[in-house]
């Protein structure tokens, strides 16, 4: 056999070393690759919270962010809404269903370094409840907390002024998270909790960026070393950066007109589930003509439901007839009390002396609901002569204008669950002024009897429909939208929350 000459062998020699460096690359680089996205996700959002602080802005945006991330309350709800111990490692109740005992988590700190103890709850529900809260849970939850007590670091007893069914689920919600005295003013924009994430960068107008806290109690089962939640209020843009790969998932869809394509897609998974939303057309009730229940009860029967759902929602959505989500406790399906029939909302606005056409303002905030949806009422409206004039606004102008009371008409989905005592609050955004339901909502309060508080819980609702507050809509179903491959992220919003130190990837 003839060997080669020696230069010819080295050159040989060297290209085989070249053509395993090139094997090298082809193999690893794509395990470089998958393992650069194991330890990593892009999540997109509709809306950007203006504050990262959920204890004092009201925008459920800040628990998509936030809660069960960087902030922790004494119990977590899950995706199926029920209620398990999260800083509370376990509690007791009373048998009067007044007086809660907590017993905290041992050796947890804050992502300073500061100690979580009982301290910190006492502080936390103390600020919760004081004149100057801004807590939105501050009149429904806190101030019915009539005293704290601290027997030991690792204790706290809660003792309420009147029963609380869902005291327990209350406690879950990113309006409980707790706080220590040493980072809480700074809070909204430098959270400081004991969760697994903690923040890294806020680039206001793009996105929020967290990392993996290695103090965390149980850092080693968190996968991902960092998560990126990207703000994409217009569908057409969720849909491209979800196929473009700018982001992994989005566990809030809003293009409903685009599922197919994703469920056909064998590179994403499609997941329907339940919300616990009431989307409303909020009437200003103090507003005139809106302070005659004639004129909000002529809103009412002026709105197509199904046409709006199948319009906005490609029909994924179910109507609703008060403040209440059918998958809640206690639902009274009120949906037939204002059937679509534009002229009896004729009549009823020449009953009440409204000289038609009525020019009006519908204030839409970003969200796709809102502005696909307001198209749909202000063409709706028109047929009865009302002419409502649209007034896109950013979600920052909303908050700071819309929610404040200055509107005539909008359109917002409510999700946070069991939020019907905001009609108890004369000085919420709507304006509703009812003794009567106050009265109501009070006695709802001081019952204990299961019987007595459903059949009450259905009168509130009821009572509510009656007044015609607002011209209740839909609750949406929940749709997730995500890349194949990733796990963990909810299929329901029980509450606005991702939580993140669930999510890994296959």
């Amino acid at each position: 056999m003839t060997q080669a000459p020696r230069s010819t062998r080295r050159q040989l020699g060297q290209f085989g070393l070249a053509l395993i460096a090139a094997a090298s690359m082809i193999l690893v680089n794509p395990a470089a690759q998958a393992q650069s996205k194991k330890d990593s996700a892009v999540i997109g959002m509709i809306l950007e919270p203006t504050s990262l602080d959920p204890t004092t802005a009201p925008a459920a945006a800040i628990g998509e962010v936030v809660h069960y991330n960087i902030l922790e309350g004494l119990t977590k709800i899950n995706v199926d809404g029920s209620v398990t111990p999260l800083l509370a490692e376990s509690w007791t109740m009373d048998a009067d269903g007044k007086a809660f005992t907590f017993k905290l988590r041992k050796g947890v700190k804050f992502q300073d370094g500061s100690p979580f103890d009982s301290s910190a709850v006492k502080f936390s529900f103390e600020r919760a409840k004081a004149e100057k809260s801004t807590n939105k849970a501050k009149g429904a939850v806190f101030n019915n907390i009539s005293h704290i007590s601290t027997p030991d670091a690792h204790t706290v007893v809660l003792v309420l002024t009147n029963p609380d069914g869902n005291f327990l689920f209350r406690m879950g919600e990113n309006t409980a998270v707790i706080l220590h005295p040493n980072s809480a003013d700074a809070a909204a924009t430098k959270p400081i909790g004991t969760g697994p994430y903690k923040l890294d960068n806020w680039a206001k107008g793009t996105a929020v960026t967290l990392t993996k806290w290695d103090g965390y109690r149980d850092a080693a089962n968190v996968k991902l070393k960092k998560v990126t939640f990207r703000f994409i209020n217009d569908s057409s843009a969720q849909v491209a950066a979800l196929l473009a790969g700018d982001i992994d998932g989005m566990p809030r869809f809003q293009s409903p007109q685009s599922l197919k394509q994703f469920q056909t897609d064998k590179r994403f998974v499609v997941e329907l589930g339940s919300t616990a939303g009431k989307g409303i057309m909020t009437i200003n009730n103090k507003k005139k003509p809106f302070d005659d229940v004639r004129v909000r009860r002529a809103l009412s029967h002026a709105i197509d439901k199904k046409a709006f759902i199948d319009g906005v929602f490609e029909g994924l959505a179910k109507p609703i007839g008060s403040h209440m989500a059918p998958t809640d406790a206690g639902y009274v399906d009120l949906t037939g009390q204002y059937a679509f029939d534009p002229e009896k909302a004729k009549a009823l606005l020449k009953e009440a002396g409204v000289q038609t056409p009525l020019n009006v303002t519908l204030t839409l905030p970003p969200p796709p609901y809102a502005r696909k949806g307001g198209e749909i009422l202000a063409a709706q409206l028109a047929k009865v002569g009302i002419v409502a004039k649209i007034e896109n606004v950013e979600w920052a102008q909303w908050l700071g204008g819309t929610f404040k009371g200055n509107f005539d008409l909008t359109v917002i989905n409510h999700v946070e669950p069991l939020d019907y005592m905001a009609y108890a609050n004369p000085n919420y955004y709507w304006g509703y002024d009812s003794k009567a339901f106050r009265d109501l909502a009070a006695k709802h309060s001081a019952t204990t009897g299961a019987k007595d508080r459903t059949k009450l819980f259905g009168d509130m609702q009821r009572m509510i429909a009656n007044d015609a507050v607002n011209v209740f809509l839909f609750n949406a179903t929940n749709t997730a939208v995500y890349k194949k491959g990733l796990k963990g992220l909810w299929s329901s919003s029980p509450i606005f929350a991702n939580d993140m130190a669930a999510v890994s990837w296959n």
